[in-house]
């Protein structure tokens, strides 16, 4: 069975004269995204052949330093529930939830 429909997201990248990142804006036609403004953004891609994942972090220099904190909590989290869903590991996801807390803690994220 061939591809029967494929799916679009975009990002855009407005940056300053020193080619630092003032504004990021992503698009994704097929979720009803369209130009959404965002202050942050963290990409990793899959390369199967060289065994390696890929990368693009880039936040805009406006992005205050708290939100980035709850910024990376929230992907940690994120990154806990998508590691079960694709292993079903459940004593490594328990670990890295552990981790989570513990990293929220450390930043008083949770009170």
């Amino acid at each position: 069975m061939g591809i029967l429909h494929t799916s679009e997201i975009s990002l855009k990248v407005g940056l300053d004269e020193n080619r630092v990142p003032e504004e990021l804006t992503w698009s994704a036609q097929d979720g009803g995204i369209d130009n959404e403004e965002a202050k942050a953004m963290l990409l990793s891609v899959w390369d199967s052949k060289n065994k390696e994942s890929l990368k693009i972090d880039l936040w805009t220099k406006d992005m205050p330093v708290d939100e980035m904190k709850i910024f990376f909590h929230q992907t940690l989290v994120s990154l806990s529930d998508t590691f079960m869903k694709a292993t079903q590991d459940e004593k490594m996801t328990a670990t890295m939830k552990d981790f989570c807390d513990y990293f929220a803690e450390k930043l008083e994220l949770k009170k």
